[in-house]
């Protein structure tokens, strides 16, 4: 099972100041400005985890809210030290980086940063002197500066700047620079002219770019060690010239083979050329490639033997060459990746479980469009087989979510796959921190994405855990996103039922304060909205019932929510689907339990009392759908509604007197067995109508009420009971001279089913 251990001190900490920047570490300078406390000092190992962590809670976490100045905290290096951050898409922009301009930075990485323009370049020339590494991968903008075009004011007006591309810049004076990534560059800029100033370099990542010519890269053959040339469109005088970079470790050439055309086919002799040449190779990404030559031994011979990762047994023949086996070898996408002897320790396809979690992992940071068909196989194997490496599965697609919160195509595969990875067949294996990370991701997705399948899959994602406890860390933001989607004027009707189920088990067994919060958000008018719509249809389906059980729940103890229901028109809507749907057992139950929470509302029950209501109670006290639980509810209603007094009948038809007569032959003809289809939190409502003198039939329905559950359920409802010292108001009740003999005599086996539990359940152990 994963860990359920704590974060770090250090990240809790860090999470914290940053939720409470104001309370902790700053001070807000003319009510806008944060500026750090005078007397705090932080080194880079703080700083750094402050500014990545920030980065991550923008990114991911919709309720946390960004500081527009936040970077300036960063901006003197005597209280704040930086040293390695990563800068994340449009989080960054040319002011944060002109804010820590000051910083001794050693790495930099800087992911597709489309805001950054031709300004950070400059501010780039002041880290020169100590960066290492710097990544500006997909930084679209950066070599782009704005002009002014010049003429008239009225042309000033129309087009008052134009994007230029900036040509002369370099990496002149970036003399420790030694790992660089300038993957998804614009075209225009000369890459040669850029790097030429750089004497050493490591590695290179040159990925999306088309060069024709790649001789310079020879100017560091004997520095080269990595060297990542992703989609780059290769000829054979790109193979000749990184034969020769020999010091090179790390070689990938791979490719989309969806993205267009590529004329280049790998060949036999290409990959002997690179086993001759790169010695020192212990990664080589081939992945996309089409072979234009069969590489492989004889199929009897490969068959031979079991699974072997040395190279003199390799299926794939260049690589018998191989000194020793590859550490990683990328074949996603290849017919090389189904051989039985590949000599690597680590490879990337789609032939097994293990060959896709390899490429997921490989390729998640950088290249989304092969990540999402990397988790669509997953998500084939999790919905077919049995996933064998759960954790590892779970954790990459958590990370690929979070990372392109806003990849359309990775949203639909990883909601998907994460569908079959917490189903109840892996519950065991999950803790409940990987669980809290994966509802996170989910209401991600939600947040970001309205298109149905996505909607589809995080709904039912959400199915597969236990509501409300599960849920409960996010419940506000949860309800929110739900009910954002049933008050949608287009709605498909799978996503629809989805919703209404999730929304009714979220107000199932939560507090009273949960319940108004929710109540508040327009829950009580999005159900009826839907009640309303299903009725314009004639409809009584799944949505109709649900939306009638969540009005149930979530008016529970809850006179708010309860005063909403009637000033939204809940007892016409209620009366129009009893009058269109008669048969409808479940239905009628769900509809009488909701009236019998607005009837425990005393200052509500004026409103009930009307002919029409009170006939309609009167009537479906004979009903026998759903066992009792209608004609049960609806005496609920009118006990409730009796205790306030004659004095409060304030109609003249039906009398009093005849409906009292109809609510104990009723009370009279249910079965004290009876199974119930019912839930008390608490019997405060019920215990109420004990201690009274005002309506016999009344106390009488109470006390059976209370029988029949502590005959029935006597371990759920016996402590209960006693807990809310039911005992003694029975006890009281039994001494009154108005209560009906019949009620008392109930009353005393009540009291007998609950100390005989109590008996039975005495702990006797010493």
């Amino acid at each position: 099972m994963a860990s359920d251990s704590p974060e770090s001190l250090m990240t809790l900490c860090t999470d914290y100041c940053l939720r409470n920047l104001e309370g902790t570490l700053c001070y807000l300078l003319d009510n806008e400005t944060l500026r750090l406390h005078p007397d705090i000092f932080l080194p880079s190992e703080i700083c750094d985890k402050l500014v990545n962590e920030y980065v991550e809670l923008v990114k991911t976490d919709s309720i946390f809210e960004p500081h527009e100045s936040f970077f300036t905290l960063f901006s003197d290096p005597r209280s704040t030290r930086l040293a390695r951050i990563h800068l994340w898409e449009q989080i960054v922009q040319d002011q944060d980086l002109e804010a820590i301009r000051k910083q001794d930075l050693v790495e930099l990485y800087l992911t597709n940063c489309e805001k950054l323009t031709a300004k950070s370049l400059q501010t780039l020339v002041s880290f020169s002197h100590t960066l290492i590494s710097l990544s500006l991968f997909g930084c679209c903008n950066i070599f782009y500066e704005e002009e002014n075009p010049g003429g008239c004011e009225d042309d000033c007006l129309v087009n008052p700047t134009r994007q230029v591309l900036v040509k002369d810049f370099t990496f002149e004076g970036f003399s420790r620079l030694r790992f660089l990534n300038l993957g998804r560059l614009i075209e225009g800029v000369n890459v040669e002219t850029l790097l030429r100033p750089l004497a050493s370099l490591a590695a290179l990542d040159l990925s999306g770019i088309q060069l024709n010519d790649v001789g310079f890269l020879t100017q560091w053959k004997d520095s080269l060690v990595s060297l990542v040339l992703y989609n780059m469109d290769l000829s054979e005088e790109h193979i000749q010239v990184i034969a020769q970079l020999r010091k090179l470790r790390h070689l990938d050439i791979s490719r989309d083979h969806l993205s267009s055309y590529y004329k280049f086919k790998l060949t036999r002799r290409v990959l002997n050329l690179f086993v001759e040449n790169l010695v020192s190779l212990t990664s080589l990404d081939i992945s996309g490639h089409t072979m234009l030559e069969n590489c492989t031994i004889p199929s009897m011979e490969e068959k031979m033997g079991q699974t072997s990762i040395e190279p003199a047994k390799s299926s794939i023949a260049p690589f018998r060459g191989l000194k020793r086996p590859l550490q990683f070898l990328g074949l996603f996408e290849t017919s090389l990746c189904r051989l039985t002897h590949i000599p690597a320790y680590k490879v990337s396809g789609d032939k097994n479980e293990e060959q896709v979690l390899n490429a997921i992992e490989a390729y998640t940071e950088h290249r989304p469009e092969i990540t999402s068909r990397a988790i669509n196989l997953l998500f084939d194997i999790a919905r077919i087989e049995r996933c064998s490496q759960l954790l590892r599965a779970l954790q990459l697609v958590i990370t690929a979510l979070k990372c392109h919160k806003d990849d359309k195509n990775i949203q639909v595969t990883g909601s998907a796959a994460l569908f079959y990875l917490t189903n109840s067949e892996y519950r065991m294996e999950q803790s409940v921190k990987l669980r809290r990370q994966v509802i996170q991701v989910v209401l991600n997705g939600m947040e970001s994405y309205q298109e149905v399948t996505v909607q589809r899959n995080c709904c039912l994602t959400l199915c597969n855990f236990s509501i409300p406890e599960e849920l409960e860390f996010q419940y506000r933001r949860v309800n929110e996103l739900l009910l954002n989607i049933l008050n949608q004027s287009r709605q498909d009707e799978s996503i629809q039922r989805i919703a209404v189920h999730l929304c009714n088990a979220l107000v199932c067994q939560v507090d009273n304060d949960h319940k108004e919060a929710v109540g508040k958000m327009g829950f009580v008018m999005t159900m009826l909205k839907l009640i309303q719509k299903k009725l314009a249809d004639k409809t009584c389906d799944q949505v109709m019932e649900f939306s009638w059980s969540a009005l149930w729940n979530i008016t529970d103890e809850t006179p708010d929510n309860c005063e909403m229901f009637l000033n939204y028109s809940g007892m016409k809507l209620f009366l129009e689907c009893l009058k269109e749907f008669p048969e409808k057992q479940e239905l009628h139950r769900n509809m009488l339990g909701l009236l019998g929470n607005v009837a425990e509302v005393k200052e509500l029950r004026p409103q009930l009392m009307t002919s029409q209501f009170i006939s309609v109670f009167s009537n479906l006290l004979e009903s026998k759908a759903d066992g009792i639980e209608v004609s049960y509810n609806a005496c609920g209603v009118l006990s409730h509604i009796m205790f306030d007094g004659p004095e409060a009948w304030g109609i003249c038809e039906p009398h009093r007197e005849e409906v009292v007569k109809r609510m104990w032959a009723a009370i009279q003809s249910w079965d004290i067995n009876s199974r119930r289809n019912i839930n008390y939190r608490s019997f405060e409502p019920i215990l109420r109508l004990l201690p009274q003198g005002i309506s016999p039939v009344s106390q009488h329905w109470a006390t059976w009420a209370l029988y029949n559950l502590v005959s029935v359920y006597p371990d759920k409802y016996c402590p209960l009971l006693i807990k809310e010292g039911g005992i003694p108001l029975l006890k009281d009740m039994i001494k009154m001279a108005s209560a009906r003999q019949e009620t008392k005599e109930m009353a005393r086996k009540v009291i007998e089913h609950c100390s005989n539990f109590k008996e039975e359940n005495m702990d006797t152990s010493r």
